[in-house]
């Protein structure tokens, strides 16, 4: 019998990410995100693809401000603060009722639970939504640390895509009524 205490599960919260922190992320300024923010952002806010990202969202918020409330925030460890990763959804729900689910671990903090403890606290927002009836994931096909974090949420394989750049991308869904459900 193991005799090792079973580990607490994380848990994070979000601290909203406005279109300027979004804007000084992609511009680079990760002083100034973080300002802006009221936390401290890791280097990884200010990397490539992560710059690519924030300037994505915070041109989607300069056309569309009333996304704000289901786009990227940073997620921040409970109790002590620090800031994990970003997690949030593509945007608003669609007509159909869907939301896309996205969540980044900052690398030092990988396999520690912090991409479930987004991936949980995400799923709540949606299930509490009444405007929402499904929840989608799109992961590739190898990243096996995101197919494993989904793994226990009810997700379902419902597609593949894929592209010379990225190559397959699996297609998960979970309707919101399930979430509610558990």
């Amino acid at each position: 019998m193991n005799n090792e205490p079973l580990s607490t599960p994380k848990r994070v919260r979000f601290v909203e990410l406005s279109a300027k922190t979004l804007r000084a992320l992609a511009d680079g300024d990760l002083a100034g995100g973080s300002a802006e923010a009221g936390v401290a952002l890791d280097e990884h806010f200010v990397g490539e693809r992560a710059r690519w990202i924030f300037g994505y969202r915070a041109d989607q918020l300069a056309k569309d401000p009333s996304a704000a409330p289901w786009i990227t925030r940073a997620a921040v460890s409970e109790p002590d603060g620090v800031v994990v990763g970003d997690a949030g959804f593509h945007g608003p729900p669609d007509e159909a009722g869907m939301v896309e689910v996205g969540y980044t671990v900052v690398p030092g903090y990988r396999r520690q639970g912090y991409a479930r403890a987004m991936l949980r606290a995400l799923l709540a927002r949606a299930a509490a939504e009444p405007g929402v009836r499904t929840v989608r994931a799109r992961i590739g096909s190898d990243n096996t640390a995101s197919l494993a974090s989904i793994d226990g949420f009810g997700f379902t394989q419902v597609g593949e895509q894929g592209n010379e750049r990225d190559g397959l991308t699996i297609i998960f869904e979970v309707p919101a009524d399930a979430i509610q459900a558990r």
